[in-house]
């Protein structure tokens, strides 16, 4: 069973939701990495998996790190787009979009109370 610091979970979600918008964006070519198929079909859902692993290996208050991770995301879109105008519309559009990771997160982390409690 992997075991992190709050610390390392942090980091992790940070580094890699940061990775996972910029990353999205240089192979697509765009922006805005939302902006690129590839963002919907893998990198969003592989920012679930790494909510769901951050949430199994830090159970407690899972949520942050969904929510860290999205986070992370808008800040890489603050700090790269060229024209700040819709960047309020941005800022909604990511709170809506950190729901399902910190979900998923929630979900891991009470499957590992779950399997501590019985095992």
């Amino acid at each position: 069973m992997i075991r992190l610091t709050d610390t390392q979970a942090y980091a992790i979600a940070i580094g890699g939701g940061t990775a996972l918008w910029l990353g999205t964006g240089a192979i697509a070519g765009v922006r805005e990495a939302w902006d690129a198929t590839l963002y919907w079909t893998i990198a969003y859902p592989l920012g679930g998996v790494l909510a769901g692993f951050l949430g199994h290996a830090v159970p407690r208050r899972a949520w942050r790190w969904g929510l860290a991770m999205m986070q992370a995301q808008a800040l890489a879109l603050l700090v790269t787009a060229s024209d700040l105008g819709l960047a309020p519309l941005g800022l909604v559009l990511f709170a809506l979009l950190a729901i399902p990771p910190i979900a998923v997160s929630m979900i891991m982390a009470g499957v590992r109370m779950r399997r501590n409690e019985t095992g």
